[in-house]
């Protein structure tokens, strides 16, 4: 397994060793003593869903005391993977992290808590796994403009398929931050 640190404070690109052969292939897709180094949440909490090719989900957070660190994979198909820096005290503050993750480069993408998480499917039939380091609560979820402007993220889409809190969410500017 090999941990890369990003251009943004503590979101790691995790890349696990694949063994293949003629039957398919064995990876360990997690192993907490393996991560400890640099990741030391626990996950309570496995979340899974299918997108088809467009779906834009996010800027999706759970605010404190629920706030949550994740750590996402795709199983089949493909994303592109988006984390925004909300700790107001990171010299990363408000800059974004994209990567593309799929069920072919089997990368993993780890967000601690205190950051916007988002993707674009770009595959028909995409399934998404993500852990969470604490559980969901419905009044803790809020969302941030996944085309906010001040965020100036490249979707390389300008009308995705989206849900209705996705269009009705808040801009970065106006989001009363408690991180």
């Amino acid at each position: 397994m090999i941990l890369e640190q990003t251009e943004i404070n503590d979101v790691i690109l995790i890349t696990p060793r694949v063994y293949k052969d003629e039957r398919g292939y064995f990876m360990e897709s997690y192993n907490q003593k393996k991560v400890d180094k640099l990741i030391k949440d626990k996950f309570v909490q496995d979340n899974e869903s299918v997108s088809d090719k467009n779906v834009l989900r996010g800027m999706h957070l759970q605010l404190p005391p629920h706030a949550q660190a994740k750590l996402i994979r795709v199983i089949k198909g493909s994303i592109l993977d988006v984390a925004v820096d909300l700790r107001q005290d990171s010299s990363t503050y408000g800059k974004h992290f994209k990567h593309i993750l799929s069920g072919e480069n089997k990368k993993q993408l780890y967000m601690p808590a205190g950051f916007a998480h988002g993707f674009l499917s770009l595959e028909n039939g995409t399934i998404l796994s993500y852990k969470c380091s604490d559980y969901y609560y419905a009044d803790s979820e809020y969302s941030i403009a996944w085309d906010d402007p001040e965020l100036a993220i490249d979707w390389g889409i300008l009308d995705p398929i989206l849900a209705e809190k996705d269009r009705l969410a808040e801009n970065f500017a106006t989001f009363e931050n408690p991180f």
